[in-house]
Order: structure tokens, then sequence, then C-alpha cells
């Protein structure tokens, strides 16, 4: 079930956010397996913003979680982290929906996120579900500015790229 995340949960959020870092490590992205996850400030104010959705299982607990913020005219998908005990299960997809209709209440224009290129549940799985990247030379003056901030924390180590998916469609 989709709920709203709550300030008691933050710290299962980090947990869930390290869990599905893991992962990288086989790709020899140790330094995102290892990246500390959002603090407790940014998590808490995302909840109180109503801005942090879960997935949450059969006991309430989450276990994957989205968080977005307004970028302009985007809905942009800060985060989005699935445990690996229950990935493949589409539980990323349904949270991403749930932001683009919290998009279209917001009367933002499209969802946005940052992703790596080369690894398999990023880019080409957003492609799956509807998003095209976008080249950095294309981007407006928000998105180019999140790109060049990621540039400076080194992320651009391994191939990156914004993606978009328009919010006009149905949600």
């Amino acid at each position: 079930m989709i709920r709203m995340g709550r300030l008691d949960e933050i710290e299962r959020f980090r947990e869930i956010e390290r869990a599905a870092g893991a992962p990288f490590r086989d790709l020899g992205m140790a330094r995102i397996a290892d990246d500390e996850p959002p603090g407790a400030d940014a998590l808490a104010l995302r909840v109180r913003a109503d801005r942090l959705w879960v997935f949450a299982d059969a006991k309430d607990i989450p276990v994957a979680y989205l968080m977005a913020d307004p970028l302009g005219s985007h809905a942009h998908i800060e985060q989005v982290s699935v445990h690996p005990d229950v990935a493949r299960r589409g539980l990323g997809a349904v949270l991403i929906e749930q932001a683009g209709r919290w998009g279209v209440s917001a009367g933002l224009a499209d969802l946005t996120l940052c992703t790596f290129v080369g690894v398999a549940w990023n880019a080409p799985y957003y492609a799956r579900l509807g998003f095209r990247a976008v080249p950095d030379d294309e981007l407006d003056g928000r998105l180019a500015a999140l790109r060049r901030h990621e540039g400076e924390l080194g992320l651009d180590q391994w191939p990156r790229t914004v993606m978009v998916r328009s919010l006009t469609r149905t949600q």
C-alpha cells in the first residue's frame, strides 16, 4: 500500500536506501554503494511537506520510498529506493505513478529525475516507464544547475543523464 511517510520512520528510509545502494558495489561503483543516505533533516523536510511516499508491506512497514520536490515546472524525483528483498515487483513504478499524480495536482508539467545511464535498474528501467533522456545542452536552468552540482559531487565519474516524462498524459 502507498501512503505518506512518517517522521518516526526516518531511520527505516535510511536503511532502505543503504540496502538499495549495495548492488552498485557489484558494478564497480563502491562509492555509490557506500554513499550515506539523505540525512534525517532532509527526510523530515519531505515528510512534513507531504513529498515522501512509502510503499508499506502487510505489516505497514516501509519497504520502498520516493521523495520529490517541485523544481520550476518539474516534479523532480529526488530519490526512489526499493529494498532488494522486494525488488522487481513494480513497487518503484507504483511510487513513480504516485509522484506523477502529485505533479499533476501541483500543476507541474513533467516528472524529472537524474540517473546513471549504464545501470540496468536506472536509465533503462526509467525508459521502460516512459521517461526519455534529455541532453545536457537542452536542460533548463534549474536542471542544468542540478547536473552541475552532481558533477561537483563527483557523480559524473559514471555517465549520468536527466530523464523526463510529460505529465500531460493521464496519470
